[in-house]
């Protein structure tokens, strides 16, 4: 498996000490973006919404329309999912998203200040949601790229883990159906990475993620229509995905990415996967943990007794989710199992049915 696919674009990041993460006042360095920053995208193709007739949603996207893009959002962006032949599926807007939020805590962490600690509160999701930066810890040998990098992906993590357990929603619509979809946390940990080389350029930041995001697509060898990426995802719907669910449906996608170690590697259509390897993309290192901590109070949803059953509170940090996605990964086996007996006994009742008739 390839390594991640940076090198090629280093020279674009020369100087880390000209880095420039976008301009934020102190105003915006105290309000953290949303849990949500750009609403998109549903994996699928030409997939039922609801009980809305005739209403079918498509999120993909021509490589033509990348647009420019914009810190936390904006009309000059273009959003949606991409095929790439060695990148698999590619999230636009998650990876957009992650870009801003590594830019955001870099930005925190380099803020001329005599605190110690920042402690940034992060609203409601699965529970009461706080970021510590121990500022007091950070010295010169640590890379705060990297770190703003971690705590980005962490955060994506956690948005993955509350969705499974219903917990986080956007306006008006419940995401449980798109926990851990195919295509999410390699987009959000490639989101990350490109914050962290547009903040090392020596351009502006939001020019910097534009080309560098686009030269990123090029090495992955994204697909130059967006039929391509339709059909892409049609040779993978009843594989990984059905429309014989209308969003949102907790059956709708039937595989889930829980893969969450040390590199993550994306998931490619079954001949690209036979032709070459896809591009492995390396986690910030665990160390990193020690200069941060991410806590949440778990809400009612989250059945901590069977999570974990010797813990005497609803306090979780980033230090549990492994924890975490190993449960949902236990969860949804079985579930799995239980939805294909339950098919099982309704072919069966169906088959007696036609043969007593």
């Amino acid at each position: 498996m390839n390594k991640w696919i940076f090198t090629a674009l280093w020279a674009m990041s020369m100087n880390a000490l000209l880095a420039k993460a976008p301009i934020l006042s102190d105003k915006q360095l105290a309000n953290p973006p949303s849990k949500v920053i750009r609403i998109c995208c549903a994996f699928g193709s030409d997939v039922s919404v609801g009980r809305i007739p005739f209403v079918k949603k498509n999120d993909i996207l021509d490589i033509d329309a990348l647009g420019k893009h914009k810190y936390l959002g904006g009309s000059s962006e273009g959003n949606g999912i991409i095929y790439t032949q060695k990148g698999g599926f590619v999230d636009l807007g998650h990876l957009r998203d992650y870009a801003d939020w590594t830019a955001y805590l870099y930005a925190v962490m380099s803020a001329d200040s005599l605190i110690d600690s920042v402690v940034l509160r992060l609203g409601i999701e699965g529970g009461t949601k706080t970021l510590t930066i121990h500022r007091a810890l950070i010295n010169n040998y640590t890379d705060k790229f990297e770190l703003a990098g971690k705590i980005a992906y962490d955060l994506s993590v956690w948005h993955e883990i509350s969705t499974w357990f219903g917990a986080s929603y956007i306006p008006g619509f419940p995401e449980k159906f798109s926990s851990f979809s195919p295509e999410d946390l390699y987009s959000n940990l490639l989101g990350a990475r490109i914050g962290i080389l547009a903040l090392k350029s020596d351009l502006e930041y939001e020019e910097a993620v534009t080309q560098i995001l686009a030269s990123t697509l090029k090495s992955l060898q994204a697909v130059d229509e967006i039929e391509e990426t339709f059909l892409a995802m049609e040779e993978v719907e009843n594989l990984w995905w059905t429309r014989k669910r209308a969003l949102p449906n907790k059956k709708f996608l039937l595989k889930r990415y829980l893969q969450n170690d040390g590199e993550l590697e994306p998931w490619l259509l079954p001949e690209d996967s036979q032709k070459q390897t896809g591009y492995a993309l390396d986690v910030p290192e665990e160390n990193l943990r020690k200069y941060y901590s991410l806590t949440i109070k778990l809400n009612s949803r989250f059945p901590v007794n069977r999570i974990f059953p010797f813990k005497k509170d609803r306090l979780v940090s980033q230090n549990d989710f492994d924890e975490l996605v190993t449960f949902i990964e236990k969860e949804s086996a079985r579930l799995d199992l239980k939805y294909a007996k339950r098919q099982l006994a309704k072919n069966r009742r169906a088959a007696k049915k036609n043969t007593v008739g």
